[in-house]
């Protein structure tokens, strides 16, 4: 019996780098998209109204009210209800926790970008 051909073998694929940086642990709370577009918002703005974050977000009444909730319980939030008239009026501002929140998710970020770049 005749014995096959044998093939040509490829060259192995390149090893990926291992980077020793620490993967950060991001907070969970302002990762969420939502969350973390409110909490960007409200970083430049004093405060917000609840009309105002649904127009800004796109999003509905239901999901302001959660994720703002998630993170007026984180600390991150504060929210004030009063009446212009006879209409409610619900006010968000960022709590220095929130700012200091905020901070830290951005340094994570921004060394997960340094640490992907220079591979």
């Amino acid at each position: 019996m005749a014995r096959a051909a044998k093939k040509p073998t490829a060259e192995p694929a390149p090893r990926a780098k291992v980077v020793d940086a620490p993967i950060p642990d991001f907070d969970r709370v302002i990762h969420e998209k939502t969350r973390l577009a409110m909490v960007s918002a409200l970083a430049v703005n004093p405060t917000l109204t609840f009309v105002e974050l649904r127009g800004l977000l796109n999003a509905t009444d239901g999901n302001v009210s959660v994720h703002a909730r998630k993170l007026e319980e984180a600390g991150y939030l504060h929210c004030t209800k009063s009446f212009a008239g006879r209409m409610p009026r619900t006010e968000y501002s960022l709590t220095a926790a929130g700012r200091k929140a905020l901070e830290r998710y951005l340094d994570h970020m921004e060394a997960l970008i340094k640490a992907t770049r220079r591979t």
